[in-house]
């Protein structure tokens, strides 16, 4: 779906997201952690072919994932997350949206590209303030 290149986290946000994975096996996250994960992981389904569609169909608690992104203050992708709600009571394939349907997806998806592209500095500010 989208022409720019995908997200190349610093190598700080990698380093923690790599000690959080290993400390997951031996202990629960913290609510900020767990947001930090959430976002980490999601991000690639974003930058899918299918975005949104293959976000609300995949098996994650959306509802936590949303309120990560909101706890790291990413509303700009909030925002799209919460009106595409939809799409999770959809077809599994995208190709069986109504034209409509289609349409009103594709409008809510270009504020994606803008919400990714604010992310990193969110997540390191996050990371400071509520991490360091």
């Amino acid at each position: 779906m989208f022409s720019q290149d995908p997200i190349e986290w610093p190598d700080e946000v990698e380093v923690l997201i790599d000690h959080l994975e290993n400390e997951s096996a031996e202990r629960a996250l913290s609510r900020e952690e767990r947001a930090l994960m959430d976002v980490y992981e999601t991000v690639p389904v974003l930058e899918s072919e299918d975005c949104l569609h293959e976000f609300w169909q995949s098996a994650v608690d959306h509802q936590r994932i949303i309120n990560s992104f909101d706890l790291i203050g990413a509303t700009t992708l909030v925002d799209p997350l919460n009106a595409s709600r939809w799409c999770g009571t959809r077809s599994q394939e995208r190709g069986g949206y109504s034209e409509t349907e289609a349409d009103y997806l594709a409008t809510i998806e270009e504020d994606v590209p803008t919400g990714l592209d604010e992310l990193i500095d969110l997540v390191l500010d996050f990371i400071e303030e509520e991490l360091g």
